[in-house]
């Protein structure tokens, strides 16, 4: 059987409207009078019509497509906020394309995203080269690096305060009476952990001591339990351990307990840092820094939406605060942070 194309002219004539506003009904945002809106709808669904996206784009010249770019999922601070953002970004109009990439593939993978004519680009958990976001801001896409920066890159950043959080983090922990205080340390090449490790190490030097030792986890679940197996298998153990993120901070907590013996807070102190949903679980209740999701996604939905529809790309760097969050995997000191 053949199938009959239903087009936006078809609509025009059954609702009695011109096609200029039918196109309009369709547009997310356009102006249209409401009862307009509703009777080329009706036709439309008696038609049985749908909107050409791809075509509305090309008569446009907008795509109305947002990247998004990164290169895991299983961290747990990631999923629930970039389906907030992609629902948000639906809400003002735009689709969303995820895209997932490796290591030392971003530039590759940002090359095949620009030949879709996005209009805007996140990237979590992932960057791009310098090079390559200044060619992205030249030709008009605004880029926003969500939970990283890169200082010498043009595009716009949007991050909790790592620095100052994980500060707190040290100085809570050698109030607490910790002696012998451990980092576990995530991806070293991220900005994320180059912060909350000098955070980190800044407070720790404020009272005089040093890191009693530092393993790589790289942010991963596997990576955390190891790095706790290295660090708990001598003689003498740390008191305190602070893990660069809540995702190994659980396998942590799993190797001490469960493989080790431990007790935590009694045995040893825990703090992770991002504050995702489990953290809050009975099973874990762990101490850690709260990353302020609903403002992250607000500032990059912002940054996003102001420089696509002012088409001027701008660098902004957004830092938001971060607070610890003290619960039931930390000794306590007299005051908190």
């Amino acid at each position: 059987m053949s199938k009959n194309v239903v087009t936006s002219g078809d609509v025009a004539r059954r609702a009695r409207v011109s096609q200029s506003a039918v196109s309009r009904a369709f547009t997310p945002g356009a102006s249209v009078a409401p009862e307009t809106r509703e009777r080329i709808h009706e036709a439309a669904r008696d038609l049985g019509y749908r909107p050409n996206a791809l075509a509305r784009a090309m008569i446009s010249g907008r795509s109305r497509l947002i990247a998004l770019m990164t290169a895991y999922m299983d961290n747990q601070f990631y999923p629930l906020l970039l389906e907030q953002l992609s629902r948000r970004l639906q809400d003002d109009g735009y689709s969303v394309l995820l895209f997932m990439t490796d290591p030392g593939d971003q530039d590759k993978v940002v090359q095949q995203i620009m030949q879709y004519q996005v209009e805007g680009i996140v990237m979590a958990s992932a960057t791009m080269s310098s090079t390559l976001a200044r060619e992205c801001a030249q030709t008009g896409i605004p880029v926003v690096m969500f939970n990283r920066y890169v200082p010498s890159s043009p595009a716009s950043s949007v991050t909790s305060d790592n620095i100052e959080g994980a500060r707190c983090v040290g100085d809570f922990l050698v109030r607490g009476g910790h002696k012998r205080i451990a980092f576990i340390a995530g991806d070293e090449d991220s900005s994320t952990n180059r912060d909350r490790e000098a955070g980190f190490y800044q407070a720790l030097a404020q009272h005089g001591i040093t890191v009693w030792g530092r393993v790589v986890g790289g942010y991963t679940f596997e990576g955390g339990a190891e790095a706790a197996r290295s660090l708990f298998s001598g003689d003498e153990k740390p008191d305190a351990v602070f893990v660069a993120n809540d995702h190994m901070a659980f396998s942590v907590m799993d190797v001490l307990r469960q493989e080790l013996g431990l007790r935590v807070p009694e045995d040893v102190s825990v703090v992770g840092y991002d504050d995702v949903p489990q953290a809050s679980w009975k099973g874990y209740d762990l101490t850690t820094v709260s990353q302020q999701g609903e403002a992250m996604i607000e500032a990059t939905q912002a940054i996003l939406t102001e420089q696509i529809e002012s088409q001027s790309v701008v660098q902004r760097a957004v830092i938001l605060p971060s607070p610890l969050v003290i619960r039931g995997t930390s000794r306590l000191p007299d005051k908190g942070c």
